[in-house]
C-alpha cells in the first residue's frame, strides 16, 4: 500500500513525530511518500526513517516528482522542497 504525507508546514522535532506515526501505521512491505520542506527536516527524517531500520528509496526535489500532483489544490510549492519516498521493513 502507498501512503503520503504533507509535512511541509512543520518543524522538527514534529517532522518525526508525525512521521513515525505514519511509520507505525503502515504494514511491511508499504511505502510511503513524504514531503518535505527546510534544511532541518531534510537531512534528519531521512536519518531517523533509517535508524528506526526502514528503508529510504529515493529523495529528489518536490519539483521533479509526480508527487507534486498530490498536494492540495493552491498550495505553494517552494523551490527547496523535496520528496523523500521510502518502505517500511
Amino acid at each position: 500500500m502507498e501512503h503520503f504525507l504533507d509535512i511541509t508546514a512543520d518543524v522538527c522535532p514534529m517532522t518525526f513525530v508525525r512521521t513515525r506515526l505514519l511509520i507505525e501505521r503502515m504494514a511491511s512491505g508499504d511505502t510511503a511518500t513524504i514531503v518535505l520542506r527546510g534544511a532541518e527536516p531534510i537531512e534528519n527524517v531521512p536519518a531517523s526513517v533509517t535508524e528506526l531500520g526502514h528503508r529510504v528509496v529515493a529523495m529528489r526535489p518536490l519539483l521533479d516528482d509526480p508527487a507534486r500532483e498530490s498536494l492540495p489544490p493552491g498550495k505553494a510549492v517552494h523551490d527547496g522542497d523535496m520528496v523523500l519516498k521510502i518502505a517500511k521493513t
